[in-house]
């Protein structure tokens, strides 16, 4: 299974990198899977089973009902979809669950019936946009776009909703902003960093930037939420929300709860921080699927 926003952590993130992009392309034919798979060195490092609390295991938290499952069987309406096709999906529904919100992996046209808004997660921009094709599901997000979903694009996700890339073509283009891919560098070049986004939290919202786009210029009707030092690394429209950075993989469940409200979704949050203490960097692993 390859996870692109963590192979910075690998031995050779740039041979793995490629690798990602030539089996999620081939995903369809095993002597190009396992071709890509061959010689990838050292992964990255995994974490101890010493290190987690039994009450994070998989099957200590498998069966549990969350508020999210009795949401959406109220209100199908209040529902948020991830796409559910490459990237850090389970790392955005993690903190849709820890908000209460329902949530439904989306990779079949039949997932966005009755969806209030549509994540498109962090990964390879250009395997998303192909597969986007090949599972015959840019039509329909496209179509339902249309029809008033809001959708929220995080690092790769952004640029897939860009009106403009820099040389090269678009692929959704719902907002009009113009981006600039891997403008940090490679895997190498990414960190992290902090800023106030005042309208969605007063208090301090951790950044982590892996090879991420910038966004270098927006349109009139595009609302700047934070711009750092030449460039801009989040806006909206009526519609979109970009990040360049990935407000999933830190404990801030600030940027989740504003797409929701976005999205019409109205929830309470009790505790006076948007930052779940309870969250760890593993946090994401329960919501992953146990072959």
């Amino acid at each position: 299974m390859f996870s692109s926003a963590r192979i910075f952590k690998s031995s050779n993130p740039q041979l793995r990198a490629r690798a990602i992009v030539k089996a999620t392309a081939y995903f369809n034919d095993p002597q190009k899977v396992l071709e890509a798979s061959m010689g990838l060195g050292e992964a990255m490092p995994g974490i101890e089973i010493a290190q987690i609390p039994p009450d994070k295991y998989w099957p200590a938290v498998a069966g549990k009902k969350t508020n999210s499952a009795v949401q959406s069987m109220k209100n199908k309406k209040s529902v948020i979809g991830v796409l559910d096709l490459q990237g850090g999906v389970h790392e955005h529904l993690d903190h849709l669950d820890r908000l209460g919100i329902a949530y439904r992996r989306v990779k079949e046209k039949e997932d966005f019936e009755d969806l209030a808004g549509l994540i498109i997660p962090g990964g390879e921009s250009s395997c998303l946009c192909r597969l986007l094709n090949i599972f015959g599901i840019k039509e329909v997000l496209l179509a339902n776009y249309h029809r008033g979903l809001k959708i929220w694009g995080t690092c790769a996700g952004t640029i897939l909703l860009a009106k403009s890339v820099v040389g090269e073509e678009n692929c959704l283009g719902l907002i009009d902003i113009e981006v600039e891919r891997n403008s940090f560098g490679s895997q190498l070049d990414s960190f992290i960093s902090e800023a106030v986004i005042k309208v969605v939290d007063p208090e301090p919202i951790p950044l982590t930037f892996i090879r991420s786009p910038k966004i270098i210029k927006v349109g009139e009707k595009v609302n700047v939420l934070l711009k750092i030092d030449d460039y801009i690394a989040a806006a909206e429209s009526e519609n979109i929300l970009v990040t360049v950075f990935h407000p999933e993989l830190t404990g801030s469940l600030a940027f989740h709860r504003y797409f929701a409200i976005k999205c019409g979704i109205k929830f309470e949050v009790k505790k006076d921080s948007y930052t779940d203490p309870a969250w760890e960097n593993y946090s994401w692993t329960r919501m992953a699927r146990i072959a």
